[in-house]
């Protein structure tokens, strides 16, 4: 991996993180929706990690990524423990969703390398995955299971918009 990739992901991480922790955790008024809503991107770092980036040193970044979060949003392994889980999961979600074509180990899975129905998809899939461990290990117990699922799906609903509306506006190939 070449040194201009590491320093495009290094600063994407930055800026997820500094978006996630200043803006988005803040954006949201309380109320009977907004209760269960949390806009939550800052995946988005895994999700764009090039393909070639896998198994071990993926889960490593992802665990220090979580911990920077986890220590910013005083929510103790929370985030770490999903993004883990969320790099773990990557090379079965991209195996499932693999173009007919196939992968080219040095690209990243982008909307402008795949189109915008594959990456919705992709993006989509482990997005819906990552709230979910997410919401789980938060609640830390099944009872509340009815609550995790509204969490997931109406956290999926705003982050959804807010994920696509970012690979949009800052095209994730020019970062």
């Amino acid at each position: 991996m070449d040194s201009a990739l590491i320093l495009k992901s290094l600063l994407r991480a930055l800026f997820l993180l500094t978006l996630q922790i200043l803006v988005l955790n803040n954006i949201l008024p309380s109320g009977a929706f907004f209760d269960y809503a949390n806009i939550i991107i800052y995946p988005l770092l895994i999700i764009l990690m090039p393909i070639e980036i896998e198994g071990p040193a993926l889960m490593v970044i992802g665990f220090i990524y979580g911990m920077l979060l986890d220590f910013f949003t005083d929510s103790i392994g929370v985030h770490a423990s999903a993004c883990v889980f969320l790099a773990f999961v990557r090379p079965f979600v991209l195996s499932v969703v693999e173009p007919r074509e196939g992968y080219n180990v040095n690209q990243s899975p982008l909307r402008q390398t795949f189109g915008f129905p594959w990456f919705f998809t992709y993006s989509a899939f482990m997005l819906l995955l990552h709230l979910f461990f997410y919401f789980s290990v938060e609640a830390f117990t099944f009872v509340f299971i009815i609550e995790i699922l509204l969490k997931t799906i109406v956290s999926f609903v705003v982050s959804i918009l807010f994920l696509q509306l970012y690979c949009i506006v800052f095209n994730p190939n020019n970062q």
